[in-house]
């Protein structure tokens, strides 16, 4: 509950990739004397900028962004790591008494930052046999599993994203109970004001296709050479961030740069919809429109929710 007069302590910017999450970010800690803190789980890696939609410093437009180039490519990526990390950048923003702007569409990160969550341990002899049966049989097979034992995880994660299918099983097979019964309700511990960024899938579609056009004219191709020199293929987390893992494929020789490109939009647009099926599930997001024809209303809209929650 907010305190009269007071304006929520956290803002999280929330929605599928292309809604225009980022520029509406800024937007906000221009107006509020707050700061980004990102919640895009592939934003965090060092030199992954063209395939995630990483803000240019210009972009940015003077707002201090944290949590951005933390990460080699070579580092699995961990929640609960995550959650230590943006906790600790809310705190001392908070101290300081500005607003974080929490700003990113990767669901369980978000949910890491601002709800009370605790993540089940690992039990190595469970991950290391799930992990040797992902290289024997691959992630199609184990996400067919997870969809029997958990469906509503299944449709959370990605069938190409071993990593996460084999945590999703493992903490099944540890705790005997589906992976999102491990979820708690909605606990906030940070007062929350969450605002979604909703488009309509045609032209959302539309958004995405231009945006891994744009991508691969940016130099895609020549930016994941760069990092294969870094270790993105022992990444595990790393190279399978959409766009990457395609042009990882086109490189091995797998398939044709073109089909990589048309994969990368395919698998956007699921993952969007994914996305969007996760925040649709929170009653707590307030969506507002995104849509191209109603952008220059999006800041005073979400503005106009910052001050009903200072007054509510």
């Amino acid at each position: 509950m907010n305190t009269a007069g007071h304006p929520p302590r956290v803002i999280a910017v929330v929605g599928p990739t292309a809604a225009g999450k980022s520029d509406l970010g800024v937007a906000l800690a221009r107006h509020l004397d707050g700061e980004v803190v990102n919640a895009d789980s592939m934003q965090l890696y060092r030199g992954m900028d063209i395939g995630t939609a990483k803000l240019t410093e210009d972009e940015r437009q003077g707002v201090p962004h944290r949590l951005l180039d933390i990460w080699d490519v070579t580092q699995t990526a961990s929640v609960a790591e995550y959650q230590r990390l943006a906790r600790a950048e809310m705190d001392r923003l908070l101290d300081q008494g500005r607003i974080p702007v929490l700003v990113g569409g990767s669901g369980l990160y978000i949910r890491g930052a601002i709800d009370a969550l605790e993540f089940p341990g690992t039990d190595p002899v469970v991950r290391a046999r799930l992990e040797a049966e992902l290289e024997e049989r691959g992630s199609g097979a184990l996400h067919a599993r997870l969809a029997d034992a958990d469906p509503e995880a299944a449709r959370a994660i990605l069938p190409s994203n071993g990593r996460r299918v084999v945590r999703a099983l493992e903490v099944i097979e540890i705790t005997g109970r589906p992976f999102t019964a491990n979820l708690p309700g909605h606990e906030a511990v940070y007062d929350t004001l969450q605002i979604g960024v909703d488009v309509e899938r045609p032209e959302l579609d539309e958004r995405i296709a231009l945006r891994v056009d744009r991508m691969w004219d940016a130099g895609l191709v020549e930016e994941v050479r760069r990092l294969e020199d870094a270790g993105l293929r022992s990444g595990r987390t790393a190279s399978r961030a959409l766009g990457y893992q395609q042009v990882l494929a086109a490189l091995a020789g797998e398939c044709a740069e073109e089909e990589a490109r048309a994969e990368t939009v395919r698998a956007t647009k699921r993952f969007a919809r994914r996305q969007d099926s996760w925040f649709r599930r929170d009653p707590r997001v307030h969506w507002l429109s995104g849509a191209a024809d109603r952008r220059g209303e999006l800041l005073a809209s979400a503005l106009a929710l910052v001050e009903r929650a200072v007054t509510a």
